[in-house]
């Protein structure tokens, strides 16, 4: 796999395909062979890559904690891109990955075609978010202490059983890719990027400005994620909103195929012009709207 230098560590992505970019950016559970499925589907049409965040398989995984976080992550993703030869890309990201697609998209404009955040939003709720920084930060120091990361007790969490009962071998697939991750270099991202990012409730400015289109995705079991995406949805005026029936966390696992055809049909979309933001009409107004009535009548 070839490797892009970025702010002390060589970033490694695989590439597959012809055409138009497409960058996937993985969650924090996965890694570029998270996105199997997607690299073959969208290899016949576009020009794809996927790559490994520092700290995870193929990539290098620096001691230095201050070489971690979510702004490093957001450069590394530009300079796979720079170290591609690449100007502009969709990018379609899952958790960790979607939350940083959105920031690419609103912090480096000029480099985006599209975005598509999938599962993008956990630890931003307000009500529970010292809880999940809290979590994150005793969950590394556990690895830290243990040398090693349980993943099958990670692949059996309330919005990832979803995987193991619709596909026990993709479930196994994911445990086994899991535990091949390094357990320090996760602690040190679950310390500077999971509880060290801001709440998406707290960048409403940055993401009511995005101005490319935008695709979120969420499961309907994946509840710290369902409310933070139908907020962001009647937030920005560039995006739409996909629920994927009976679905946890890791969306493009459970159901690949619908998952690559939501995103193909977004992407064409994108790519003909036929793509359009929201209609100002279609901003929620009265609760007689829907019956189209007046009302002050």
């Amino acid at each position: 796999m070839p490797l892009a230098p970025s702010q002390g560590a060589r970033i490694s992505y695989a590439e597959t395909g012809r055409g138009t970019p497409i960058l996937f950016i993985h969650e924090f559970g996965g890694d570029h062979r998270s996105w199997d499925d997607q690299m073959r589907h969208f290899g016949r049409g576009w020009r794809c890559l996927a790559w490994a965040a520092r700290g995870y398989p193929g990539s290098d995984a620096p001691q230095d904690e201050a070489l971690y976080g979510q702004d490093v992550f957001n450069r590394d993703a530009i300079a796979v891109l720079d170290a591609a030869g690449i100007r502009q890309a969709h990018v379609v990201g899952l958790s960790m990955g979607g939350y940083t697609a959105l920031m690419l998209a609103a912090k480096f404009p000029d480099r985006i075609l599209s975005c598509v955040a999938a599962g993008a939003g956990s630890g931003s709720l307000k009500a529970t978010r010292a809880q999940f920084i809290a979590e994150c930060r005793a969950t590394a120091a556990q690895f830290d202490r243990a040398g090693k990361i349980d993943a099958e007790a990670m692949g059996l969490s309330p919005t990832r059983v979803q995987l193991q009962i619709k596909d026990p071998i993709g479930w196994r697939t994911f445990v086994r890719h899991l535990a091949e991750h390094s357990p320090h270099a996760a602690a040190r991202t679950l310390r500077t990027v999971q509880a060290g990012r801001a709440s998406l409730y707290d960048l409403e400015g940055e993401l009511q400005g995005i101005a490319a289109p935008v695709l979120l995705m969420v499961g309907d079991e994946d509840e710290p994620c369902l409310d933070v995406n139908l907020w962001m949805k009647r937030l920005m005026p560039s995006a739409r909103l996909a629920v994927l029936p009976g679905s946890g966390h890791a969306i493009n696992l459970e159901e690949p195929a619908l998952f690559n055809q939501l995103v193909e049909q977004f992407l064409v979309d994108v790519e003909r012009g036929s793509w359009r933001p929201r209609d100002p009409r279609a901003k929620p107004g009265s609760v007689l709207s829907s019956l189209g009535g007046d009302a002050e009548a």
